[in-house]
């Protein structure tokens, strides 16, 4: 019996509670070169974007380069706040392996370093659920999300077309990558975040879950 599709998991957000952690110590690094920004604002602003876009409009705000390091430093300071405190998001495994047991082929499409997701995963012992055929990164293809590159070439990897996949995500930058993509996509906005974070995300075009384990019942309708 064949597969129903392919649902597609961004990692930071909605695997693994990695974004408090990140937006903290971006913010520090943010603010260590003179650029004053509220963690609020910081994620606001750079929440599901990538490092290298990131450090460009740093580097703006800053009316100058960025100190030699200054990227490897926030790794470093990041990794080391990973180690100490990263969770998985409450309900990830058993939503992903309740997907599986529907017979849904899954993967994960992420703007992060593939060397990011394997610490991570790994970390939050959720790495055996994806193996490493199955990790796609935004440095696999030309242009990260919001285009649509990153989710094509997920669901052309693993043999699925567009519209037989679905994507859960927790960015508006997500969501509209996999609009573009032509994929129907869950919006992960839990419940202790902002309430305007959840109208974000629908207004970009997402159906809305507030627990990750409503994902297994919305993935069967």
């Amino acid at each position: 019996m064949s597969a129903p599709g392919l649902v597609i998991f961004d990692c930071d957000g909605v695997l693994v509670d990695s974004e408090p952690i990140s937006m903290r110590e971006l913010t520090r690094a943010i603010n260590a070169v003179d650029v004053e920004m509220s963690e609020r604002e910081v994620s606001t602003v750079y929440a599901g974007g990538t490092l290298e876009a990131i450090q460009r409009d740093v580097s703006l705000r800053r009316g100058g380069p960025l100190p030699s390091g200054w990227i490897d430093d926030f790794y470093s300071a990041r990794a080391e706040a990973f180690a100490r405190e990263l969770r998985p998001v409450a309900g990830a495994r058993e939503t992903v392996e309740a997907v599986q047991r529907l017979g849904w082929e899954t993967c994960i499409a992420s703007q992060a370093r593939v060397v990011k997701m394997e610490q991570t995963l790994v970390l939050t012992d959720l790495a055996d659920l994806f193996p490493p055929e199955r990790v796609f990164s935004a440095t696999m293809v030309r242009r990260p999300k919001p285009a649509p590159d990153l989710f094509v070439h997920a669901a052309r990897e693993c043999g699925w077309e567009p519209d037989a996949c679905i994507v859960v995500e927790d960015s508006v930058t997500g969501v509209r990558g996999a609009r573009a993509a032509g994929m129907r996509v869950l919006g992960y906005a839990a419940r202790n975040r902002p309430e305007d974070e959840a109208m974000m995300l629908s207004a970009a075009g997402a159906q809305i879950v507030r627990d990750m384990r409503e994902v297994p019942g919305r993935v069967a309708v």
